[in-house]
């Protein structure tokens, strides 16, 4: 090169360096769009968010807002994993001691103990350690910061020099914290995505504990079983290993992707979200599986795979890994007989070897079972996760027929798995599609948490001025919130705005605890003790009443899944007894509400309180209760008025929450402009 630029004239070497340095800043160019699609998919997020992107073996990264201190949710828990192994290693804990659960352990939210396990299990300090990982347990958490002590995590990550990565408490238990002006501005703990980079970093190369500790620590992170938030568009054989966290409105993310080269690093903070829906359509989740989206196909791309023989495909041999591997594989399985044929997993191990030895042996190479470029000329064009078969006629191009002409009249088309519309006056179902099938409803369960507590207050108006205590139960109910707390006091009437605007869970519990010792318990415990278990059977006794025949309950507020059930027409009955009862429509036509609560020392705050119900913004809808799990999808059970007319509208199971009010509104408009009260039935009514 340097002979040949010497013989150029001086105006022709002069153009040949302007094209050297521009077609080297276009190369650069091309490899940092990654970074402006991240940087846009930030921008666009309605919400805080910080990101750290690290690929140690090419020493490329990214990063934005890295420094700054944000909550981490559940993914603290990584933190409190290395500091155990740590404390195992220098042995001051011992990761095979049993502890015994207690009742008092349990704490809701996520995990499996409090809900499936027995006061008395015994578990090891290691087992707590991998339910805290895999199935982020909060009671396993709980157990296994009395292993370690709550403030060890914190002490050990500003040693390693991180002192902005910390639990603050136990999981559920702030009145524990040991700093307490944290847990108010950052809730269970707080840290950088710097950090979680950088922590995870050292945690794969065996810098922050034994050979042992540090392969146990990298299984528990690969034992995450959820496809939704970090893994969601990577492919199916990526091999990955992370910790997430999330309440309302923090979403977070950190892990490991095995890509060519070595681990890329990527974790991804967010808060302050608007979007604060447990669908699997949550916005922050999606913008945490978009950005690791891209980072991994910055860095996994096999160097050139469609050109066998070039000298950018790398020798393979026992104990690589990674998505070239897996291309190998697949064309090794293309390539041999069905009988010779090697897992797809991304791992060179003894099966892939023997199986490359058997091509070797085919096409008369030296049979070494490494795969070096004469294999690699050998095996031909290769095939990828995008083209899986190599011959066009082995592609199936038969089509299905096509079905008849979408018609002009009928029921709008609606992204929702049932819905009913029904005459706010008469009762009567005006159309429907699946509405007699029962579904998970979520919240629109609190429209029978809300009509108990007004019966109540019909019997009895003063019932609205009761005093209530919050507890330590309702306190803690996970999911939507008032954000009341344990000690305080709210009237009966003050806190259905909590109820029914944010959805507050806790809101639902309290009601719960304070009315239903009024009640009898189900009929195989008439006097139980539980006045939760009680309100609950008010609840399905009051449902039977108003022939609500296909609806079940099994709490207060509509986060259980198994056997909490209604159907679209049982909640179109629901919401006609409300409208009968007359004291409803105070409350769910609220957009904004400052609730007023007391506190035991006397003191006197206010919460306030936002609707949920989105169609409340424009004219002529009157407000219910919006819903959002992720088994029952976004649901809501609306109510309209135009010229004269209230309907009703319910959906259940829409795809998303956007999709929930864009089906609401087109069922609104076909049941207005169905003037003549044609009955439409869809899906097996």
């Amino acid at each position: 090169m340097l002979s040949f630029v010497a013989v150029l004239r001086p105006d022709r070497l002069a153009v040949a360096l302007v094209a050297l340095v521009f077609f080297a800043s276009a190369a650069e160019a091309q490899s940092d769009r990654w970074k402006d699609r991240i940087r846009e998919l930030a921008a666009a997020h309605k919400g805080k968010v910080a990101v750290a992107v690290s690929h140690p073996s090419s020493k490329e990264t990214f990063f934005l807002n890295e420094k700054e201190v944000m909550p981490t949710a559940s993914l603290i828990k990584l933190a409190v994993m290395v500091e155990a192994y740590r404390q195992a290693d220098a042995g001051r804990i011992d990761l095979k001691k049993l502890a015994t659960l207690k009742e008092e352990d349990k704490v809701p939210g996520s995990g499996i103990l409090t809900q499936h396990f027995s006061a008395g299990t015994q578990l090891s300090v290691r087992d707590s350690v991998r339910l805290m990982m895999a199935y982020s347990d909060n009671t396993g958490t709980n157990l296994v910061l009395d292993a370690i002590g709550i403030p060890a995590t914190a002490k050990a990550m500003e040693e390693l020099g991180y002192p902005e990565t910390k639990i603050h408490s136990k999981v559920y238990r702030r009145d524990l914290s040991v700093f307490p002006e944290r847990s108010v501005k950052y809730g269970l703990g707080s840290t950088t995505a710097a950090d979680m980079v950088s922590i995870l970093e050292r945690l794969l190369k065996g810098e922050l504990a034994n050979e042992e500790s540090t392969k146990a620590m990298i299984a528990h992170l690969r034992s995450n079983p959820d496809k939704e938030t970090f893994s969601k568009h990577l492919p199916a054989t990526a091999k990955y290993g992370y910790k997430g966290g999330a309440v309302d409105r923090i979403r977070t993310a950190a892990g490991f992707i095995d890509v060519e080269g070595g681990p890329l690093l990527v974790a991804v903070l967010t808060a302050e979200n608007t979007d604060q829906s447990w669908t699997l359509e949550n916005s922050a989740q999606n913008l945490i599986a978009r950005i690791t989206k891209e980072a991994f196909d910055r860095f996994s791309r096999p160097s050139n795979p469609g050109r066998p023989g070039s000298a950018q495909l790398a020798e393979l041999k026992v104990g690589a890994g990674g998505p070239l591997v897996e291309t190998l594989q697949r064309t090794l399985n293309d390539r041999l007989p069905k009988e010779k044929a090697t897992a797809v997993d991304g791992d060179f191990g003894p099966s892939t070897e023997a199986a490359v030895i058997a091509f070797q042996k085919m096409k008369s190479l030296p049979e070494t079972g490494v795969v070096n470029q004469d294999t690699w000329k050998a095996l031909g064009r290769l095939v990828t996760d995008r083209m899986m078969v190599t011959e066009v006629a082995k592609l199936d191009m038969s089509l299905p027929e096509k079905t008849p002409l979408d018609p002009l009249d009928g029921a709008p088309f609606v992204t929702c798995k049932a819905w009913a519309i029904g005459d706010a006056k008469s009762g009567e179902l005006i159309a429907g599609g699946n509405a007699d099938q029962p579904l998970p409803m979520a919240s629109t369960t609190k429209m029978m948490t809300a009509y108990i507590v007004l019966r109540e207050a019909a019997k009895n108006p003063s019932v609205l001025d009761e005093m209530m205590d919050i507890s330590e139960r309702a306190d803690r109910t996970p999911g939507s919130t008032a954000d009341i707390r344990a000690g305080e006091r709210i009237s009966v009437g003050e806190l259905l705005y909590g109820l029914m605007l944010p959805s507050g869970n806790d809101a639902a519990t309290a009601y719960a605890e304070h009315f239903g010792a009024r009640f009898k318990g189900p009929a195989d415990e008439p006097e139980a003790a539980d006045p939760v278990v009680r309100f609950v059977a008010e609840m399905n006794r009051t449902a039977e009443q108003l022939g609500m025949a296909g609806t079940r309950f099994a709490d207060p507020h509509g986060l259980s899944s198994d056997g909490h059930h209604a159907r679209a027409r049982d909640l179109v009955m629901l919401a006609k007894a409300l409208i009968d009862d007359g004291q409803i429509l105070k409350y769910v036509e609220t957009r904004k509400h400052a609730g007023k609560l007391e506190g035991a020392s006397g003191y006197t705050r206010y919460e306030l309180w936002k609707n949920t119900n989105r169609l409340l913004d424009t004219e002529g809808y009157l407000g219910m209760k919006t819903g959002t799990t992720t088994p029952a999808g976004a649901c809501l059970v609306a109510i309209g008025e135009r010229d004269g007319r209230k309907r009703i509208v319910v959906v259940l199971g829409s795809t998303s929450s956007d999709a929930r009010y864009t089906d609401s509104r087109n069922l609104f408009r076909f049941a207005w402009t169905n003037k003549g009260g044609q009955k439409v039935t869809v899906g097996g009514e």
